[in-house]
């Protein structure tokens, strides 16, 4: 069923062949880039379908995050789990330092995920990983539900971790590749919306169970998550493969299979088919004159390197901008004096804000950079913080009342702007052959950025630590602003550029400033090449003519 043996070789081509395959390659794009949106959904509806279900995995993800750190505020959980006392109401409370492990655990259990995806996609495709861990995922939920300890539950965490780590990265390079170059911020960011969808879901479900007495407080939104893994298992059975990542595992049958299922059935769709294999195929033997080899030591040479930056920094800013807070929001809004079941309540609205920002931001990547929204978030959520913090040093009502709406504002702005714009800027910036290695990369400084998050939050807001209480958001605008002059000095505007564009422009060493306005063909120095190549055999074959000719007159 696994087939894992290693790519043979790419065959050589003979300069009228390459010269047919860039002819081909150059249809293809041309067609790709002439579609507008209405057409491209008409034509591709199927690939944005596949895209879309496979993508609804990162909900189990989003769900558990906020499931969690939502369980450090509830009294059912405490009572169980609680191994400290709040100096200020006599309860049980989860103490900073178990807050930060249990958090983290999953992240360490993402860690390795990650690692294990680079592999797995490379040598068994997309959908026979995801069934993988869909499968891992369903036997790990059974760790944390029967947990009776914190230890327990923190190695039940990591364990389905494990599975989370692997639906990162897959979810977004898999929508990346089986659209059109007009259509991939729509699927990419719809992940950010998948996993904003769990976040909403963990919400409505923690609220609900508020009532609950006993075990089953906590219990039962660990069970949820076994609706997920099943249907999807069933779903990425069903599922075409990546034609970018059959073609780059030499299997050119399996992306014709693929882009069949993927593409509108018409007149014409078999030319189209063999006009896009010669795209990807051409796109691969340009990136692989790069990065032979492909191993994630290639991430940091020659260009590379600037790619991976732009990666790491993309997502570590998903939570320096001021998101770490709003992870914890249940706990942030209480210690900012509101109650427990008032937390919960304006959890949920912060959670609505992860599918309505993502709504908004379809509209805006129709007419805006994706540099130019991810960068303007940062500015609005570095507002919000300084206010917020700001408030932090008044007790009134008035002041607590504000600090929950800027919350909801700032939430607001993160998943209308640099939410789901960082998942388009984390799969096209990527060359095809190291793309899920440095989406990897770039998403394991995410999650360590996370655990160092983890670390700090909850002695920031914990009354028997830090205790600072909102003015938590003095530090993240200080991180904010740091990432805020990065990105505008850095990243580059891939809005309407093909993967042969931005690979061009990469190996150019193009500025990040000049990104947008700079022309970059990608088959000018294939033709060039093929010429010289052409004219080089024509002239050994008069050569050998001549030899032959001279061998006779003697």
């Amino acid at each position: 069923m696994f087939d894992n043996a290693v790519p043979p070789p790419r065959p050589a081509l003979n300069a009228p062949e390459t010269l047919a395959l860039v002819a081909r390659a150059q249809e293809s794009d041309a067609a790709d880039h002439a579609l507008t949106i209405r057409q491209a959904l008409h034509k591709y509806k199927k690939a944005v379908f596949w895209a879309m279900i496979l993508s609804t995995s990162l909900v189990m993800e989003g769900y558990d995050v906020v499931i969690i750190t939502s369980f450090y505020g509830q009294t059912q959980f405490k009572n169980q789990f609680g191994t400290g006392i709040d100096p200020t109401t006599g309860q049980k409370l989860i103490t900073a330092a178990w807050q930060s492990g249990l958090s983290n655990s999953s992240l360490v259990g993402q860690l390795f995920g990650l690692i294990i995806n680079g592999f797995f996609q490379d040598r068994f495709g997309c959908r026979k990983t995801l069934m993988i861990f869909m499968a891992w995922m369903a036997a790990a939920i059974f760790i944390p539900f029967f947990s009776r300890s914190l230890p327990v539950l923190a190695f039940g965490e990591a364990m389905c971790g494990i599975s989370w780590g692997v639906f990162q990265t897959l979810s977004t390079a898999y929508a990346a590749e089986v659209v059109p170059t007009v259509l991939r911020p729509y699927v990419t960011a719809y992940v950010c919306m998948c996993w904003g969808a769990g976040i909403l879901l963990s919400s409505g479900v923690v609220r609900a169970v508020a009532g609950l007495q006993g075990e089953w407080g906590w219990r039962l939104p660990f069970a949820v998550q076994w609706v997920w893994p099943i249907p999807l298992f069933i779903c990425a059975y069903f599922a075409p493969e990546s034609p970018w990542n059959a073609i780059r595992r030499r299997k050119p049958e399996l992306a014709r299979q693929a882009l069949r299922q993927l593409k509108k059935d018409t007149p014409t769709r078999d030319e189209e088919i063999e006009a896009t294999i010669a795209l990807i195929e051409h796109t691969t033997a340009l990136e692989e004159a790069e990065t032979a080899g492909a191993t994630y030591l290639e991430c940091f040479r020659g260009t590379n390197l600037r790619r991976t930056e732009i990666n790491c920094v993309v997502w570590a800013a998903q939570i320096l901008c001021g998101n770490a807070i709003l992870g914890y929001s249940v706990e942030f809004l209480e210690q900012a004096g509101f109650s427990e079941l008032q937390a919960f309540d304006l959890n949920i609205s912060l959670s609505c804000c992860y599918i309505v920002g993502g709504i908004i931001c379809w509209f805006l990547m129709a007419r805006i950079g994706r540099a130019t929204i991810y960068i303007g978030g940062l500015i609005g959520m570095f507002v919000c913080l300084i206010v917020i913090g700001g408030l932090g040093f008044s007790d009134s009502v008035h002041a607590k009342l504000a600090i929950g709406i800027l919350l909801v504002i700032s939430t607001l702005i993160n998943m209308i702007t640099t939410g789901p714009a960082c998942y388009p800027i984390v799969a096209e910036t990527p060359s095809g052959r190291l793309r899920y290695k440095t989406i990897v990369i770039g998403r394991f400084v995410y999650n360590l950025t996370g655990i160092f998050s983890n670390s700090v939050t909850p002695r920031m807001l914990s009354p028997t630590s830090w205790n600072w209480g909102a003015k938590s958001a003095l530090f993240y605008a200080g991180t904010n602003l740091l990432c805020l002059v990065w990105c505008y000095f850095r990243l580059p505007e891939t809005k309407d550029r093909s993967f042969g564009e931005i690979d061009i422009l990469f190996e150019n060493k193009v500025p990040a400033r000049k990104f947008k306005s700079t022309v970059a063909d990608q088959f000018a120095h294939s033709e060039a090449a093929i010429e010289k190549t052409m004219e080089m055999e024509h002239n050994e074959k008069s050569m050998r003519m001549m030899n032959n000719i001279g061998g006779v007159g003697v």
